[in-house]
């Protein structure tokens, strides 16, 4: 397991970007893995954050834009962000500080996206990094390598889910 004050942090879990053509984890194994994290991080009593995004100054959200069903579950942090990164113009900073957090162990959609935007800004907030290579996925497969192999390294440790189960 992780860092005693770590919290995971779920990005875009949300059915419009599940379906989307991924590699190279599909939506759903990315779902799943993700819902296995969240609860060996719910049964350890660490914080379970689920971001999803909206796109700003829309009268409607497109469809799928809410989190995949029973994916949250009473007592965790939910935060929607309206950019690519989960920490912009957002409370996260202030909520996981409220809670001691230093470590977040991030996984989720994707990769070169949202996760990736989210990292960096953490790292720039003083958080340690850890990535779930597994538990996240690219639009293209070799995006999703390089960010696992060449990018995420240089920001913490890069990990697998059964590192946490």
């Amino acid at each position: 397991m992780t860092a005693v004050n770590s919290a995971l942090i779920l990005i875009d879990l949300m059915p419009r970007i599940v379906a989307l053509p991924l590699a190279p984890h599909s939506g759903d194994q990315v779902l799943a893995r993700g819902r296995e994290l969240a609860d060996v991080f719910r049964a350890c009593g660490r914080p379970v954050v689920m971001v999803r995004v909206e796109r700003p100054n829309v009268t409607e959200q497109p469809p799928g834009s809410g989190f995949a069903e029973g994916l949250v579950h009473e007592g965790d942090l939910v935060v929607v962000k309206r950019s690519i990164g989960a920490f912009y113009g957002t409370d996260l900073d202030e909520r996981l500080r409220a809670l001691d957090v230093d470590t977040l162990v991030v996984a989720g959609l994707v990769t070169t996206m949202g996760v990736e935007s989210t990292a960096r800004a953490a790292a720039d907030h003083g958080y340690r990094l850890e990535f779930v290579a597994d538990a996240m996925s690219g639009l293209a497969a070799d995006e999703h390598d390089f960010a696992v192999e060449r990018v995420f390294p240089r920001f913490g440790d890069v990990r697998r889910t059964a590192d946490y189960t």
